[in-house]
């Protein structure tokens, strides 16, 4: 049903969280397309590999002494064999006794490729 494929994404979405808080990059890099395309909001240039995306998961890791990394309001649309995911993400940051919050906003194409779904397409951006 509806309800189940929408369940899915959202469960996707909550397990690269997850993972993302274990530290487990190379887990949440297997959600993803080789051909993936997609915007960081650490920086302006456009993202076409996964090692560039990776290095993106880690420059926020390397940020402070934890890192924790949420998101809320998942709502997924289904375009037959695309669906879009969006949602707002957080990212806290420790440094010593010093909190950092980033906030903003995130979203992800996922596209039928045999039984899988990928990840074909990310953007992310910090609220202003």
């Amino acid at each position: 049903t509806m309800d189940d494929i929408q369940k899915m994404f959202v469960e996707s979405e909550k397990a690269m969280v997850k993972l993302y808080n274990a530290k487990k990059i190379d887990k949440i890099l297997e959600y993803f397309s080789e051909n993936f395309i997609g915007f960081s909001s650490t920086k302006h240039e456009r993202l076409t590999k996964l090692s560039q995306l990776k290095q993106t998961f880690l420059h926020y890791m390397a940020e402070g002494d934890s890192v924790k990394y949420s998101i809320k309001n998942i709502k997924v649309n289904i375009y037959g064999e695309c669906v879009l995911t969006s949602f707002y993400w957080r990212v806290n940051i420790h440094k010593g006794k010093k909190l950092i919050s980033l906030n903003g906003r995130g979203s992800h194409i996922y596209v039928q490729m045999g039984e899988d779904w990928e990840i074909v397409h990310e953007h992310f951006s910090k609220a202003h």
